[in-house]
């Protein structure tokens, strides 16, 4: 029987191995959720650097945000992230979710960073 790891790591793989296989002409936004913070960040995999990056443990964050798994603060984390990959120039990228389904933090998250300019 396949555990719930082996499950997630599967979702994972295929969902990047789809990003990839379509071309990826934009930067990535990737996101990793653990249980406590959240962490999202703008890659260019063609210069392979990192152009804007953003968590729940950010100093500018630190004193506004109540939780770190809230879904609200996910929105203000996407808003912050949308914000500083503008600031780069970055105005489209396509969504990495990492294997997570589209729900809750993460979808919060993408909402947060559209609503402030970034077009998925």
């Amino acid at each position: 029987m396949i555990s719930k790891q082996e499950r997630y790591e599967f979702r994972k793989a295929r969902s990047r191995n789809r990003l990839f296989e379509n071309g990826i002409k934009r930067p990535r936004l990737s996101v990793y959720r653990s249980t406590k913070y959240l962490y999202a960040q703008v890659v260019d995999d063609v210069k392979g650097a990192t152009l804007a990056a953003a968590s729940t443990l950010d100093k500018e964050l630190k004193g506004k945000l109540k939780s770190g798994k809230s879904v609200e603060s996910a929105k203000v984390v996407g808003a912050l992230l949308a914000k500083r990959a503008l600031a780069k120039g970055v105005t489209e990228v396509c969504f990495d979710r990492g294997g997570r389904i589209y729900h809750g933090r993460i979808k919060s998250l993408a909402e947060g960073a559209r609503e402030a300019g970034l077009k998925f």
